[in-house]
């Protein structure tokens, strides 16, 4: 079964449909997954949801203030975007659909994940224009899965065809074998990179470096942001 997540109805804005982009706005599917740039505080939130379980930060290594707190997290994780009823019943959804997120020219690319098969928050990948580094992480329930190739490989459908960059990198911890696994299945390959690297929330740690070059025409959409001067 396919989630229908292409409507939300009036209790919240429709879920992008893959498409023509635009302003800072970028909308993407693999086999699994829909993925777009946030429409809303609610898929900004429960991104953060995703990554904001102990397992998750064994990796990332946030700062206590971007964590979701345990209970928030739940359900957040347990909502589905494209489900009226769901976000209508839910108080947080509400208050947090209400709050539009609008793409700052200063930040980086972020694309929320959506399962298609249940229609789940499922993590969501991103990266920086001017570095082309890559990032990204799943919920618990979507990991294990397969979906993190997925992740990447949107990410680097976005980075060469949608903002034009020649060459992306990404950074992995070797004993995080899942993520190391995963950007290799999305076409990575090892690339020279500093050894050690520091967390934000301040340890340091071994660093493997990939990148992933392509040499078909690169595309920049309508979504791009403008070039620097």
């Amino acid at each position: 079964m396919v989630w229908p997540w292409s409507r939300r109805g009036r209790a919240a804005p429709p879920l992008p449909l893959p498409g023509p982009c635009g302003h800072r706005r970028h909308t993407l599917r693999t086999e699994r997954l829909l993925l777009y740039t946030p429409e809303t505080m609610l898929d900004l939130l429960a991104a953060a949801a995703a990554a904001s379980d102990p397992q998750a930060q064994r990796w990332l290594g946030w700062g206590v203030r971007d964590l979701v707190g345990p209970r928030h997290r739940k359900d957040l994780l347990r909502l589905r975007p494209g489900d009226t009823d769901a976000l209508r019943a839910s108080e947080t959804a509400v208050r947090l659909l209400a709050m539009p997120y609008e793409p700052r020219p200063d930040r980086g690319e972020i694309l929320i994940g959506v399962r298609l098969d249940d229609g789940r928050y499922a993590g969501s990948t991103g990266l920086d224009p001017a570095t082309g580094e890559v990032g990204g992480w799943l919920a618990p329930h979507a990991r294990g899965l397969g979906l993190g190739t997925e992740l990447f490989r949107a990410a680097v459908l976005l980075g060469h065809a949608h903002l034009g960059l020649q060459t992306l990198r990404a950074g992995y911890e070797p004993a995080n074998r899942a993520s190391g696994r995963a950007l290799a299945n999305a076409g990575f390959v090892a690339a020279v990179g500093p050894p050690r690297h520091t967390l934000p929330d301040g340890r340091e740690i071994e660093a493997r470096w990939l990148r992933h070059t392509t040499t078909a025409p690169l595309g920049r959409c309508p979504g791009a942001a403008p070039l620097p001067a």
